[in-house]
C-alpha cells in the first residue's frame, strides 16, 4: 500500500516559500519581523494528480484532508470461512 502525502506550504506574495519558523496570525499577518506575510497556502499530493492553493489556510487543509481520503484503501475482508465462524445469529 502506497501512503500518499500532501504537505502544506505557506507562500509570500512573490511566490517564495514562507519558512515554517515564520509564525502568522490566523489572518496571515506575520509575527516574524522579516516576513512579508502569508499570501496563500498550497498542498501538493505525492500522487502527482492533485494540488490546491488558496489564501485561506483552513480551506487548503480541508481540501487536503478530503483528497487524501480518496487514497485510503478499503479494509480487507476476512475469508468466508472465518466470517462464518464469527457470524452472530441474533434473533
Amino acid at each position: 500500500m502506497t501512503t500518499h502525502r500532501a504537505p502544506l506550504t505557506n507562500h509570500h506574495a512573490d511566490g517564495s516559500t514562507c519558512p515554517p519558523e515564520h509564525k502568522h496570525t490566523v489572518t496571515g499577518k506575520p509575527l516574524h519581523p522579516n516576513c512579508p506575510g502569508r499570501n496563500h497556502s498550497r498542498a501538493v499530493c505525492t500522487c502527482g494528480d492533485w494540488q490546491f492553493q488558496c489564501p485561506v489556510k483552513g480551506q487548503v487543509l480541508e481540501h487536503r484532508r478530503r483528497h487524501l481520503a480518496t487514497h485510503a484503501e478499503p479494509r480487507p475482508q476476512a475469508p468466508a470461512a472465518l466470517r462464518e465462524l464469527l457470524r452472530l445469529d441474533l434473533p
